[in-house]
């Protein structure tokens, strides 16, 4: 394994695409950029060290067209790509920061990991997770919803009663094909309504009383992480997805989640921050 060294934009665009669903981390880098040859030897190390990953460079000098496309301003630029997806980026050389990023993006390392194939284009979502908008209500201090997104990473509780509403919006537009729960049992979450892009979370009397896009009886099986199907057709474009959980699998006053995964695929969207306004090189009129 070596880090791959990008010659122009065709080239770049045919390795995203061989790559499919595992994770792509590129590194924009300029030869008269000193901090750039400072993390290039420990740049070159990481393909050894995260095999499930592809590594590439991108000389802005010699890739003018990539380097614009991608909105790349400065030097050392690291941005992360899965499905052909920009799912995250970094300034600057720092080794320590950019491993973290890696190990976020890149999964658990188990087969659970961001890097499972279900086929059809589907992927894991759950890196498009915008935690800082995401809000649950009835959580409980002690285990709140961001646990329940990392696999191994605790779980969540409900605290004065079974109930919870999680509200999750995702960093872009995205299609839901299905939905995955690792629960105990017992603790388990039951009947589930699923409300999208709403402008804001909904409370427990709402939930109860607006119609939802779609309810769903989950069985104790439904628990053990397999995919829950979805009406695909419904939930093509959704930017934030709104979980009411009613009641758990025994009728006690605990629910529990272990791990909820979405399953599907970003739509492909041109995000306005990331585009740059070509204009033509110095010195051409128009």
């Amino acid at each position: 394994m070596a880090v791959r060294v990008i010659n122009d934009e065709t080239h770049f665009q045919a390795e995203l695409a061989a790559a499919g669903i595992r994770l792509v981390v590129v590194d924009f880098t300029a030869s008269w950029c000193g901090p750039c040859q400072t993390i290039a030897p420990l740049f070159e190390q990481l393909p050894t060290k995260y095999p499930k990953a592809i590594f590439l460079k991108v000389d802005v000098d010699k890739c003018q067209d990539t380097a614009a496309a991608q909105g790349v301003s400065a030097m050392p630029t690291f941005i992360f790509y899965r499905n052909r997806t920009k799912i995250d980026r970094m300034q600057g050389a720092d080794i320590n920061g950019l491993e973290a990023k890696i190990q976020q993006h890149i999964g658990s390392g188990s087969g659970d990991d961001a890097g499972e194939d279900y086929g059809q284009g589907l992927m894991e979502l759950n890196t498009f997770i915008s935690k800082q908008q995401c809000e649950c209500l009835n959580e409980s201090d002690d285990h709140p919803m961001l646990h329940c997104f990392e696999p191994n990473g605790g779980y969540l509780q409900s605290d004065c009663d079974e109930q919870l509403i999680l509200s999750v919006t995702f960093n872009q537009v995205v299609k839901i094909h299905s939905l995955k729960f690792k629960a105990p049992p017992q603790l388990g979450p039951k009947e589930i309504k699923l409300f999208i892009n709403q402008p804001r979370t909904v409370d427990f009397d709402m939930a109860e009383s607006c119609s939802s896009v779609q309810d769903l009886t989950l069985s104790p099986k439904d628990l053990e992480g397999n995919p829950v199907n979805l009406r695909y057709v419904k939930f093509q474009n959704v930017q934030n997805i709104q979980i009411y959980v009613r009641n758990n699998q025994s009728g006690g006053e605990v629910t529990q989640i272990d791990n909820l995964g979405f399953i599907g695929s970003p739509l492909m969207t041109t995000k306005m921050s990331d585009f740059k306004r070509v204009i033509g090189k110095k010195g051409e009129s128009h």
